[in-house]
This record gives C-alpha cells, sequence and structure tokens, in this order.
C-alpha cells in the first residue's frame, strides 16, 4: 500500500506535529531508496515539513526557502501525490497559499494534508490514537522539545556526511 515511512511521517505530521521528526523519518527512506534524486517527491515532503518546523520557529526566512524548493519539486509530480493518496491541486494550493503567509510575515497555524485515501487516513488516525497523540489538532506552540527539537539532536552523522561531501567535490575538481 504505502511505505511504513509515509505512515509514520503521516501519523507525526496530523498528531503531534513534530515537523522535525517527519523531516527525519523521510530523508532516511529517501535515502534508502531515491539517495541521488533531488527531485524526488520525498524531497519535497521533506522540504515541505521542513519548511513548516522553520515557520513555527518564526525563521520565516528559512521557512521560505525551504517551501519554495518544496513547491517546485512537488508541482512536478502531481501523479506521484495522487499515488501517495493525497490531493495535488488542493496541496499545491494550500502550499502557495502558505507561501504567501510567510512572505507577508504571517503568523503559524497548524496544516492539514488533504489526503483522499480514506483507508491511509483511518490507519494513520488508529496509530496516533495508539500513541495518544490527537489527530489534526493543533500544535502546542509551548512545547519546547517540539518547537525547537534540532537543538536537542545529535548531529555527528550530518556534519560527517557534510564533509564527505565536500571532500568528494574536492577530489573532483
Amino acid at each position: 500500500m504505502y511505505p511504513d515511512a509515509y505512515i509514520e511521517f503521516m501519523v507525526h505530521f496530523h498528531g503531534d506535529r513534530d515537523y522535525f521528526e517527519c523531516h527525519e523519518i523521510l530523508e532516511e527512506y529517501w535515502k534508502n531508496t531515491d539517495r541521488n534524486n533531488k527531485s524526488s517527491t520525498w524531497v519535497g515532503l521533506i522540504l515541505m515539513a521542513v519548511s513548516f518546523y522553520h515557520h513555527r520557529r518564526e525563521n520565516n526566512n528559512g521557512a521560505e526557502r525551504t517551501l519554495r524548493k518544496g513547491i517546485g519539486i512537488l508541482e512536478c509530480s502531481p501523479a506521484d501525490l495522487t499515488a501517495l493518496g493525497l490531493n495535488a491541486d488542493q496541496l499545491m494550493k494550500d502550499l502557495k497559499y502558505r507561501l504567501e503567509l510567510i512572505q507577508k510575515g504571517g503568523k503559524y497555524t497548524s496544516v492539514n494534508l488533504p489526503i483522499t485515501d480514506h483507508l491511509l487516513k483511518e490507519k494513520c488516525m488508529d496509530i496516533c490514537s495508539s500513541k495518544g497523540f490527537a489527530w489534526c489538532s493543533d500544535s502546542i506552540l509551548l512545547d519546547k522539545e517540539i518547537v525547537h527539537r534540532h537543538k536537542r539532536r545529535d548531529r555527528t552523522m550530518v556534519i560527517k556526511e557534510r564533509l564527505d561531501a565536500l571532500n568528494q567535490k574536492k577530489r573532483q575538481e
């Protein structure tokens, strides 16, 4: 049906609103399945989640930059979005509206993705319930553990991957 990572992404996206975790889950999946494809739908969804994470933290420059990139990728793959149980047209309208809001300095509000597959939605709702999450509830903006999650993570692997990529690029030059 759908990759487990995608279902977990949807659970966190609509459950605890942990957009950082959404990013982590899909990034790992993307790296294991389509790593060299920077225009993958997975990358577009990752960038979307990162944008919402930045917007909630009032980092509008980061939110705008990542959402603009995400929209650019997702606009090119409506069939992929439909195959993931989403209304591609509505998602693009929602993301473009969100981009305008960010550009105008508007405040973050929680986002729900336009899910068209009722079985996907039911499965995600069941998992949310089992984890103690309320489906489609608003973000708790005072929850520092979620809002500022990146400050808690171990960046050792991220730094190593960036250095490896830089060294690889230098060797190619």
